[in-house]
């Protein structure tokens, strides 16, 4: 088994589970766990959802804007949980939502996939609507250095259907073609019988025969918001993703954080617990 970051997710998965806990610092969840609206606050909420979830899920995933809008002071203290996370052996996938060209695009995938960087995470969420080539010195860095990245192919949000559902000249949907391309590096990358580390974000909402979508190969690990307080259940997980549900990493953000301090442990351990054991694993 090599270090690559397919390959950390494939075991995370077999390990713990499907569960991804989101870190979403934002005001409500704040001042319900009578924090401070402020990046003090946002620290300490991040640092205590990295512990309650260390040992029990894979995953977690902070949600960068909530911990931007504090400024320096913000980005400190997400530097803080995602060197927290590493300690704690949970891979952290930074959900910034990245996407430009040339050097300003590398400087992201620099700031974020670089190892000793203040900002390294595992992996890092990124958007291909300035074409899917313009991510490639993101993807070379991201596997130099056996880190991942989770390109936008289909998400639930209404308006992205027009986008998404366009379809290219050759028939295919947006969201369809974005996967083709991704998964075409994937081949070139990933050892034979390895999952890629070039994953996709698809919404657990997404009806799959609409997107275009179907099963891809190599199996690459599918970040899949939607989970929990956005309407989808543990129980659809192989009902939306079919074949390809061994590589669903399922986000759940204020699902399990509404627990509250006191309850974030039992609630990680109750939702990680409700996901199906999924016999056997993706084919690549």
């Amino acid at each position: 088994m090599t270090n690559s970051f397919g390959e950390r997710a494939r075991a995370a998965i077999a390990r713990h589970g499907h569960l991804c806990v989101g870190i979403d610092p934002h005001e409500p969840l704040l001042a319900a766990w009578g924090l401070s609206i402020d990046a003090a606050g946002a620290r300490e909420f991040g640092l205590r959802v990295v512990e309650a979830a260390a040992g029990r899920v894979g995953f977690v995933k902070p949600q960068v804007s909530f911990f931007e809008r504090h400024g320096s002071a913000g980005l400190a203290a997400l530097e803080d949980v995602l060197a927290a996370a590493r300690a704690a052996d949970v891979l952290a996938i930074a959900d910034a939502k990245r996407g430009d060209i040339g050097s300003t695009m590398d400087a992201y995938a620099a700031a974020w996939l670089t190892p000793g960087s203040a900002l390294e995470a595992d992996a890092l969420t990124v958007s291909p609507y300035l074409g899917v080539g313009a991510l490639s010195g993101t993807f070379d860095l991201a596997g130099g250095h056996g880190k991942g990245v989770f390109v936008l192919a289909a998400t639930s949000n209404p308006e992205a259907t027009s986008l998404q559902r366009a379809t290219t000249a050759a028939g295919a949907t947006v969201s369809a073609d974005v996967v083709a391309q991704v998964s075409a590096r994937n081949a070139q990358d990933a050892a034979a019988g390895e999952w890629g580390s070039l994953g996709f974000v698809i919404g657990a909402t997404v009806d799959w025969d609409e997107a275009g979508l179907a099963p891809f190969t190599p199996a690459a690990p599918i970040l899949a918001p939607g989970f929990g307080f956005q309407g989808a259940s543990p129980q659809q997980l192989v009902d939306v993703y079919g074949a390809m549900a061994p590589a669903v990493i399922a986000s759940e953000s204020r699902s399990v954080l509404a627990a509250g301090p006191t309850g974030i442990v039992d609630a990680i351990t109750a939702a990680a617990a409700a996901y199906p054991p999924i016999e056997g694993s993706t084919d690549v």
